[in-house]
């Protein structure tokens, strides 16, 4: 049986996505410190892994290194990284419990509607206020860390603004995955005829 070499099956634009994954636990450990200088270096991290997710995607597009790991892995280390901080500042008591749940019950919910979709044979591609809502919640999250550091009234004003308008987008852009799933699939196909209520 042929063996497949580490090499051949994780490729740069993978190797990329593994240390945003990587960096996840560094996150966690310098943002639960009480140390305002391991807040700043929290913020580093996360926006140096933030900007993976970016550059993963775009070198295996002009690698020509699309491949199913890699599709697999970026999400979920997207997902991991977003989730680790937000749970991490709420130990830290930077932001509400409801915010969390709202973002992280968001990003399963629409992971939840894409294995659906997959299943039925729907194709719902990411939106450009999807990638809006990503974006705000990677800037809301590091001024929000960046905030433990920063003693400022100012600061703290401007930082949750960004939140709110994160959180805006969060639930905005799930509301607009699923009315374009559901405008494109057929209901009968996706819900068993004797599960249905009516």
């Amino acid at each position: 049986m042929a063996r497949i070499r580490w090499g051949d099956a994780v490729n740069l634009p993978i190797g990329i996505t593994i240390t945003r994954i990587v960096a996840t636990p560094l996150l966690i450990l310098f943002l639960i410190s009480s140390s305002r200088v391991h807040a700043l270096i929290a913020a580093a991290i996360f926006v140096a892994a933030s900007f993976t997710d970016w550059l993963d995607g775009v070198v295996a597009r002009r690698r020509n290194q699309v491949t199913t790991l890699g599709t697999l892995l970026d999400p979920i280390a997207d997902k991991l990284l977003v989730a680790a901080a937000l749970v991490s500042l709420l130990t830290i008591d930077k932001i509400a419990a409801w915010i969390v749940v709202v973002i992280i019950g968001r990003e399963l919910a629409v992971t939840g509607l894409r294995a659906v979709a997959a299943g039925v044979g729907v194709i719902v591609p990411a939106s450009r206020l999807a990638k809006w809502k990503t974006a705000s919640q990677y800037m809301a999250i590091t001024m929000l860390i960046l905030e433990k550091g920063l003693i400022s009234p100012t600061f703290h004003v401007v930082a949750t603004v960004t939140l709110w308008a994160a959180l805006a987008l969060t639930v905005v852009s799930a509301v607009d995955y699923f009315y374009r799933f559901f405008r494109k699939a057929d209901y009968r196909a996706i819900v068993p005829e004797e599960q249905r209520w009516s």
